[in-house]
């Protein structure tokens, strides 16, 4: 930064006359187009003007349905790569599900009813092309930490799984609620940077909770935090069991190899999507032939045959345990709401369509709330699922569809062949499936791009780990709203300068050859002035002032005459504020 002798530019009378002053709007006005910036940005009303009355039937109709847009231009095609889509996330979502209701400590089988019910009810409902719905790790961990606290599940199984129905009912509630209301902009405040790190401490978690079944053990800690579940680990190194030991590792690296593989030659993603199925069928063969259970390789057991029961009549809406379910529900139904909704607009982005965030939480809260009522806990759009469906060349949501008719015919006709199906296997998947979210990578970028955002990353992967899932949880939200706080409240000024050779100005600390204009202090504020940093900034731009006074005495240069406030872009001024 430098002083020349600066040429002011000639000045065009004409174009310099002042503007007018707008005339006032009135109230009634001013608030209805505030609500509508804020609640209905995308104007979803708009198709309706204009319309005859069967029109905006067929339209609203639509709107809340959109299986009824795009079902009548269905085609062959679009059949075709839907079944194979279909398909092929059934092999998947048949292990993975059963796998994460054990995670959940709920029964198995709920695993399947997850996985039938509710991609029928989003398909209908849906947006999302490339969304393949199913249960989900982290929300299945969240619900067996909080549940698991007031119910020992092993102790009263009953009461716990009524439980995990009620909070599923509470998170489709609120979800759809969200969306009915156009609030989603609430689930944004869920960072990425909070997102990565929550993620990767409940995936590191849920990793570590799987020794249990790698190593056999039958009695373990309800507690989630890495110091409770390596202590029970250790503590029981006389019951580790050898067998189980040896077959989690092989099919561990069995399905890291054909991860590895399909990342490598992605046209093969179907090697990695049929892994699991296949560890599973191994696994059941293997121990069937060699009576493994009778030595110590514990297995899945009997599993009911059959299509959801209803379970409306188990919901809970009493004390003690109302406040249990109602705090699990709005807890989960937020990560929920945040993986899925992030995982279809991923998807929706490659395949350049649009997916309406409110739509989706409709959508997701009403296939809550129906698999709440047909024996199904709570389900979202989990991203391994929804690749392996987008990698498989879905068209539309009918590959939903498919995987539902598949899984009913598994539980119609299949489920006899999973009694042998070893517990190692199923853990052996979960740790698969969890590593991939463990994104280092993407913690090494925040801190390369942001400091802070890496911080709140950090915070929400060590309060995960070391605290527990809900601690990691209110922590990095909390890191996220200060951090919002902090960017109205004390939002950045800079000191312009005129760039040589050019009418700009520029930061002069990132452009170093911007030169002082004589006389004058060009200043820029970085944020709308309104009552949270007003203080601040009087006091920082009288900070400002009194450096480039002490720099231009200094200097020997001509006084401060003016200080101009750069204020373009700034579209909000408090009125009950005098900054200058």
């Amino acid at each position: 930064m430098g002083n020349v002798d600066y040429v002011y530019p000639p000045v065009n009378v004409e174009a310099s006359r002042r503007v007018a002053i707008p005339p006032p709007q009135p109230f009634i006005t001013t608030i209805k187009n505030s609500l509508k910036e804020t609640f209905f940005p995308d104007d979803p009303l708009r198709q309706f003007k204009n319309q005859p009355a069967s029109r905006k039937l067929v339209l609203g109709l639509q709107y809340v349905f959109p299986i009824f847009e795009w079902g009548p231009r269905y085609t062959l095609d679009f059949l075709k790569s839907d079944l194979i889509s279909g398909i092929t996330i059934a092999s998947l979502a048949i292990p993975q599900g059963i796998s994460y209701a054990k995670l959940a400590n709920l029964p198995p089988i709920l695993g399947l009813y997850s996985s039938f019910i509710p991609p029928l009810v989003y398909a209908m409902m849906g947006s999302s092309r490339d969304l393949a719905v199913g249960t989900v790790a982290v929300a299945s961990l969240l619900t067996a930490s909080m549940l698991g606290a007031e119910v020992n599940a092993t102790e009263n199984p009953t009461l716990y799984l009524r439980l995990a129905f009620t909070a599923t009912f509470f998170a489709g509630v609120f979800q759809a609620l969200l969306g009915l209301f156009r609030l989603g902009f609430i689930v944004d405040f869920l960072s990425h940077a909070t997102i990565v790190g929550f993620m990767a401490g409940a995936a590191t978690v849920v990793c570590l909770q799987q020794l249990k079944g790698i190593l056999g053990l039958e009695h373990f800690t309800t507690g989630t935090d890495i110091v409770s579940v390596m202590r029970s680990v250790f503590s029981q190194t006389h019951k580790w069991r050898w067998e189980s030991g040896v077959l989690g590792c092989c099919f561990l690296f069995f399905l890291l190899i054909t991860r590895y593989f399909s990342q490598k030659k992605p046209k093969f993603f179907w090697i990695s999507a049929m892994a699991p199925l296949t560890s599973v069928i191994l696994g059941s063969v293997l121990v069937y032939l060699t009576h493994a259970e009778k030595h110590g390789v514990q297995v899945i057991g009997e599993l009911k045959k059959g299509l959801n029961p209803m379970s409306f009549g188990d919901l809970v809406f009493v004390s003690p345990y109302l406040s249990t379910a109602f705090k699990t529900g709005i807890i989960t139904g937020i990560i929920a709401l945040a993986e899925g909704i992030a995982v279809g607009r991923s998807f929706s982005m490659f395949k350049n369509y649009h997916i309406d965030g409110n739509k989706e939480m409709i959508a997701f809260g009403m296939m809550n709330i129906a698999g709440s009522c047909t024996s199904c806990y709570l389900t979202t759009g989990p991203f391994s699922r929804s690749a392996v469906n987008y990698n498989a060349g879905c068209k539309t949501a009918v590959s939903n569809i498919v995987m539902a008719i598949a899984v009913m015919f598994t539980l119609l006709f299949l489920t006899p062949l999973f009694h042998y199906t070893p517990l190692v296997v199923l853990s052996a998947i979960i740790i698969a499936a969890m590593l991939g979210l463990i994104k280092y990578e993407e913690a090494i970028h925040l801190w390369k791009v942001d400091k802070f955002d890496f911080v709140v990353c950090m915070s929400a992967y060590f309060g995960v780990v070391f605290g527990s899932v809900v601690i990691g949880l209110v922590l990095a939200l909390a890191l996220s709203v200060m951090r919002v706080l902090l960017f109205v409240a004390r939002p950045k000024t800079f000191m312009l300068g005129n760039v040589p050779d050019s009418m700009a100005y520029r930061s002069v600390e990132q452009y170093t050859n911007a030169s002082n204009i004589p006389g004058i202090l060009i200043l820029e504020i970085d944020a709308p002035i309104y009552f949270a940093n007003s203080n601040y900034l009087r006091e920082r731009i009288a900070r400002w002032i009194d450096e480039e006074e002490d720099r231009v005495k200094a200097s020997g240069e001509s006084s401060l005459q003016y200080v101009i406030l750069n204020m373009a872009g700034k579209c909000l001024i408090n009125w009950s504020q005098e900054l200058v």
